[in-house]
């Protein structure tokens, strides 16, 4: 996801001026997966892991995780019934999403090589 968000330049011209850093956290069972997502003016990174200073954070089970990667899922729909469920700074969440929506699919080869 980091080396098709670098390689982007619709996301880069989609995110100029958003700065927002959100922590995505999957539970699976007992088992979580992290992923951190930093959008800074134009430069889009995405990393394994923690950030414990992140403005945002969205917490969700595997299923709907993987439901919203494949498209099955909005975002949208998916808080509104209480599968996702997010803290912190909704306002600069919502200037990211308006920001990624508007860059096109800038992962849809990593969603073509994933296997759920």
């Amino acid at each position: 996801m980091d080396r098709a968000a670098a390689g982007s330049e619709a996301l880069r011209r989609a995110t100029s001026g958003v700065r927002v850093r959100i922590q995505q956290v999957v539970r699976d069972g007992t088992e979580e997966r992290c992923y951190v997502v930093t959008v800074d003016d134009g430069r889009v990174t995405v990393r394994a892991g923690r950030e414990p200073e992140a403005d945002v954070v969205v917490t969700e089970d595997a299923t709907t995780a993987a439901a919203v990667a494949r498209g099955e899922l909005t975002p949208q729909t998916a808080f509104m019934t209480g599968r996702i469920r997010v803290a912190g700074d909704i306002p600069a969440l919502l200037a990211c999403y308006e920001a990624l929506a508007g860059a096109g699919d800038a992962w849809a080869d990593v969603r073509a090589a994933t296997t759920w």
